[in-house]
């Protein structure tokens, strides 16, 4: 059952999602997905890759620098939101968070919405590939997932 919510009466605090706030270690995150690409932490000595970003490599001290990902990869877990939670989505239940774990390493997992894709018809092990939308209310522009195109 899709929630009906009357525009009119929303406070306009509550019209918009929160706003993401670069900070030193996610900066180079948010400039990469302004330009539609994903960019995901990694170790420049040994290669790790994690998320969420570090300064230094938790395996082995390193400097880290955030690389370009395919974008790709399956869904992890899933939830699906059916009572409005978050100001900016009010209206847009029920709507799907999903933690997905990327193709480039075993257990690196991002979170996103997932678009394109009646609620029920998600699964866990979907493929998924990552695109950008805007985030209304600002100036940023967010990954989300898709199915993955056969």
């Amino acid at each position: 059952m899709t929630q009906t919510v009357d525009k009119r009466t929303v406070p306009e605090a509550f019209r918009y999602p929160p706003q993401p706030v670069p900070d030193a270690d996610t900066k180079p995150f948010w400039e990469a997905a302004a330009k539609d690409e994903l960019t995901v932490c990694r170790c420049q000595s040994c290669g790790l890759w994690m998320q969420p970003p570090l300064e230094r490599c938790r395996a082995c001290d390193g400097t880290t620098a955030f690389e370009r990902v395919a974008g790709t990869g399956v869904i992890y877990t899933f939830i699906v939101q059916r009572q409005a939670a978050v100001a900016g989505y009010l209206d847009k239940t029920p709507y799907v968070v999903a933690l997905v774990d990327l193709d480039e390493q075993t257990g690196l997992r991002l979170p996103g919405r997932v678009v394109g894709i009646a609620p029920e018809e998600v699964s866990c092990g979907m493929r998924v590939e990552a695109r950008f939308t805007e985030l209304a209310g600002g100036d940023f522009r967010v990954p989300v997932f898709s199915p993955a195109a056969s």
